[in-house]
């Protein structure tokens, strides 16, 4: 009987093959994120590289007075940069970083039957420009609270989206250009004013300035390609981008 109920379970094990430990499924591995690289940080900057240019500190909005000094338009030339955008009346226009909104609202008065968005992601910012709409009565002004990776436009429908002295202070400038890629029209553009960090005499930052050279370098890497470069400016570079 013990011989029967042996021959019975060797034949069973046999039957069944030789028995083997649960296969654990294979993890997938996690893609090396490539796109930054971290080191040491300067003062005026957060460590954080892009194509080998550290990212510099944000200026927060106790910087809101500096960005209205009366002399802003004698150092700056901010009436030639606007009027250089050559925007048509129709035109709809998004101002990243746009701070106190002083060149938000006025870009609105330029275009009366187009539409300014004013991107923000400070909370004091927005409601300043917030505050600033009612006071001044302007309503073609959309205020849009953005966030590090995207200013949250709708797509297609940007003729011009711009930054003045904002595209080195964002920390995530490659998702930032890839998101407003989207919402640029077919034929939008996108310009960046950037203090010329080729010209030590001008008494900015070093991190809050760019050169051309790297300005382009991180622009094509995005899928952009400069289509005009204005140096008729006293400070600032004028970049105006087009999608390749």
């Amino acid at each position: 009987m013990k011989f029967s109920i042996s021959l019975i379970f060797i034949s069973t094990l046999f039957s069944f093959g030789t028995c083997k430990a649960p296969t654990k499924n294979p993890q997938p591995k996690l893609k090396k994120d490539t796109t930054y690289t971290f080191g040491n940080r300067s003062s005026d900057g957060i460590g954080k590289y892009y194509l080998g240019r550290e990212i510099s500190f944000i200026m927060g909005a106790e910087g809101a007075a500096w960005l209205e000094r009366n002399n802003r338009q004698q150092e700056e030339n901010t009436k030639l940069a606007t009027k250089k955008m050559q925007l048509f009346p129709q035109s709809v226009v998004a101002d990243i970083g746009a701070g106190t909104g002083y060149y938000t609202f006025a870009i609105a008065r330029k275009i009366p039957d187009g539409k300014v968005y004013a991107v923000e992601i400070q909370d004091e910012m927005i409601k300043y420009l917030n505050d600033k709409k009612t006071s001044t009565g302007i309503n073609n002004v959309e205020v849009i609270k953005g966030s590090l990776q995207s200013p949250n436009l709708p797509q297609n429908s940007i003729d011009l989206a711009f930054m003045v002295d904002v595209y080195h202070e964002l920390e995530y400038p490659h998702e930032m250009l890839q998101a407003i890629k989207k919402s640029l029209k077919s034929d939008g553009k996108i310009l960046l004013l950037e203090f010329k960090a080729e010209d030590p005499s001008i008494a900015i930052k070093p991190h809050h300035k760019m050169s051309t050279m790297q300005a382009n370098k991180e622009m094509l890497a995005n899928g952009f390609k400069l289509i005009f470069k204005g140096d008729f400016l006293p400070m600032q570079h004028f970049l105006l981008y087009q999608k390749k």
